[in-house]
């Protein structure tokens, strides 16, 4: 069996789907915050040694570390820690996504590992993660737990109740540990996970876990300066029966659209998955009046719907990309069978309330951002030497460390390896010298061609870029009567004094 890095042998239900008292359930604990509930209800019991302590020192010279951590982990962990109890695992599990991925959901690890439990696709569709346009399980907080604490307890009835080898065998795979015990009773040597050899990641993997469970029971000791995160619930699911556009939920609930994304990371785009049932979590503070505002808007569309007009060339693909939706949807909706489409006919498509930009935690919003990362600069490649940290790197190229885990999609915490390649981008002298014309006061008038998005018009465009319909009309030889297509493109005149865009 070839599974790693964070993987199961089990059916393929759909995880994302899940009753509301999934997240309530209550557990026998009178301790007030959660880490003091894991700190207090550890099982795993191991003698101190050189390997544990190394990680000890290293989060002992981070005073920061567990409270940047709690920030993160705080809508989740009672959520983790309520599962991980349900199925009787070792405490001690609820911290495995502090190793793979500092709670971060929106984590990625060479490129494929992703979620706060960093599944990669083959081992998440084997624990019934599914991806589809619109949704990604294996971000989905509650879904991903489940399908971790699953694939965990299969490696540790494989490894015959030893949490050591299945916590190893959860990160290198289960294959690669048994390998590595077959050799050692081939060499007449003991099989317990500190005499295996074993990839050097997951020989730093179950200490730093281990590591991480110590100071949780006396942080002053190790110079840390824990959040408290109440053991209470921080989110409830709240099951909704139509598609939703994400801003139509913001306005209902009083969220940022940041905050909807967050609790809900699994979610790609502009509106919840065409799917149904879907559920999303939401504050338990703001469930309540977004449930009565439901009620009252029963039947209020929930989604944006605009007649399109089928031009020649056109064909679903290109339609469903322009209106960012799916081929499926188009057809469902106008009861297309096949692909074949007529010009001059009419389609209904559905059209997100706000421009693109709006919903900055998509997968397009989140990929232009690394792009625009790229965007006039010059691209470098680093090989990391002994000694290096990113911050030090950070410093001697004068970025920031979160720049340099964007751009290199790795988990901050993660120790770096000697020889490592790790890209950097430096502005360019262009654009440097564009910042200090601006910076001069120098009066400079800059033309840009902007592409026409769903949803936008002439007012939202003018009011973007700070100039009058009236001159966009004038610069592109438009009437009243022209009607914006996405993909058209405008040509608008700047000035980079009194603009922040480049």
């Amino acid at each position: 069996m070839v599974l790693s890095g964070c993987q199961n042998l089990v059916g393929s239900n759909k995880l994302a789907i899940f009753e509301t008292d999934t997240l309530n359930s209550s557990y026998s604990s009178e301790d007030k915050d959660l880490w003091k509930v894991i700190a207090n209800q550890q099982e795993i019991r191991v003698d101190d040694n050189s390997r544990v302590q190394s990680h000890i020192n290293w989060i002992t010279q981070r005073p920061d570390y567990l409270a940047s951590i709690s920030k993160r982990a705080k809508p989740f962990l009672y959520l983790v820690i309520s599962e991980v109890e349900k199925e009787q695992l070792p405490i001690e599990i609820a911290l495995l996504p502090i190793v793979e991925s500092d709670y971060y959901p929106f984590s990625y690890s060479h490129g494929t590992a992703t979620g706060i439990w960093q599944f990669i696709p083959s081992t998440g569709r084997m624990y019934g993660l599914e991806e589809d346009w619109w949704y990604e399980d294996r971000r989905d907080v509650l879904a991903s737990t489940k399908a971790a604490l699953h694939y965990l307890k299969d490696l540790n009835q494989m490894f015959e109740g030893d949490w050591l080898l299945s916590i190893a065998a959860y990160n290198a795979g289960p294959g690669r540990v048994q390998r590595a015990i077959d050799k050692n009773i081939k060499q007449g040597k003991k099989t317990d996970y500190w005499s295996l050899d074993l990839p050097k990641e997951t020989e730093k993997y179950v200490p730093k876990l281990l590591a991480i469970a110590k100071v949780l029971k006396d942080p002053a000791r190790y110079n840390q300066k824990l959040l408290s995160i109440e053991n209470k619930p921080y989110l409830e699911s709240v099951k909704l029966e139509s598609q939703f556009d994400l801003a139509l939920i913001a306005q209902w609930t009083n969220l940022s659209i940041d905050e909807i994304y967050s609790f809900n990371p699994g979610l790609k785009r502009w509106a919840t998955p065409e799917a149904l049932p879907y559920t999303i979590l939401l504050p338990i503070d703001v469930v309540g009046d977004f449930k009565e505002v439901l009620s009252n808007q029963k039947n209020r569309p929930k989604v944006s719907w605009t007649r399109y007009k089928v031009k020649e060339g056109d064909s679903l693909g290109v339609i469903a990309q322009n209106f960012n939706t799916t081929i499926h949807q188009i057809q469902s909706v106008n009861e297309i069978k096949g692909n074949l489409i007529r010009a001059n006919s009419y389609l209904i498509v559905p059209l997100a309330r706000e421009s693109e930009d709006y919903y900055s935690l998509s997968d397009d919003q989140r990929e232009n951002s690394r792009l625009n990362a790229s965007k006039n600069s010059e691209k470098l490649i680093y090989k990391v030497v002994s000694g290096d940290s990113l911050w030090k790197i950070s410093q001697d190229f004068s970025v920031t460390v979160n720049e340099l885990v964007r751009w290199n999609k790795i988990v901050p915490t993660a120790p770096l390896s000697i020889g490592k390649e790790l890209v950097i981008l430096i502005d360019d002298k262009e654009k440097t010298e564009l910042a200090k014309i601006t910076h001069t006061g120098i009066d400079i008038n800059r033309n840009i061609v902007y592409t026409v998005k769903s949803g936008d018009n002439l007012s939202l465009i003018a009011q973007r870029y700070k100039v009058k319909v009236s001159q966009i009309r004038d610069w592109n030889d438009l009437n009243e009567k022209d009607i914006l297509q996405p993909g058209d493109k405008l040509t608008i005149t700047i000035n980079v004094v009194n603009s922040n865009l480049s």
